[in-house]
């Protein structure tokens, strides 16, 4: 599938959202939009245990949203209370997505990840959440995972924590059902992200 094609579907599954992971998902879009209708940049850091599956989807997907839906002064990181690496699997249901991941080398290899819908371009890896890549204030820390929640309290120089919880996919590793889990839950997060973008762009245009 294209990347264009996936978006298209993405778009159209935003209307199956629940109404209670709406109630979760407004802080995200008040906080972008709040930061950049002040001229100022929307640094999230999307936070899991080992920064290698669901914290990386949500840097991606939140920063394609943003880049489809042509809003500056977004920027998107990713951390784990543990480095690892960036998980084979999640990469392949980035690509399968239609994404393009050029994979380095070496036991947490930089994954090049690009789009030709956009300029997008990150380079990602597993690292901790206060890696000296990520900032260290003036940021939204997105809680991808139950255990780097409670494991971390506090985030030192967050100015908003939001806990927005995904079921790991690492559970289904192993199993007939690997390849589902991991697209289903790419497209999850892919929709989220998207939505999330699109309420902030909504809001965009009324003070225009």
């Amino acid at each position: 599938m294209s990347l264009n094609a996936y978006i298209l579907a993405v778009s159209k599954s935003e209307s199956d959202l629940e109404p209670k992971r709406i109630q979760q998902l407004e802080p995200l879009s008040r906080y972008i939009f709040n930061k950049i209708s002040r001229g100022e940049t929307a640094a999230l850091n999307f936070i899991c245990t080992h920064n290698s599956r669901r914290s990386h989807l949500g840097q991606i997907w939140l920063q394609m949203a943003a880049a489809y839906y042509e809003i500056d002064l977004v920027k998107a990181y990713s951390g784990g209370t543990e480095e690892t690496a960036f998980n084979s699997r999640a990469v392949a249901a980035l690509q399968r997505a239609g994404f393009a991941v050029e994979v380095g080398m070496g036991v947490n290899p930089k994954c090049k990840v690009s789009s030709d819908l956009s300029s997008l371009y990150l380079v990602s890896f597993s690292k901790k959440y206060d890696h000296l890549e990520n900032p260290k204030k003036d940021f939204c820390a997105v809680m991808t995972c139950s255990e780097a929640d409670e494991a971390c309290p506090i985030i030192f120089g967050a100015d908003l924590r939001v806990k927005l919880l995904y079921k790991d996919p690492k559970s289904a590793d192993g199993t007939d059902h690997e390849r589902t889990a991991y697209d289903d839950r790419c497209f999850q997060i892919a929709t989220e992200m998207f939505y999330v973008m699109k309420q902030v762009l909504t809001e965009l245009r009324k003070i225009k």
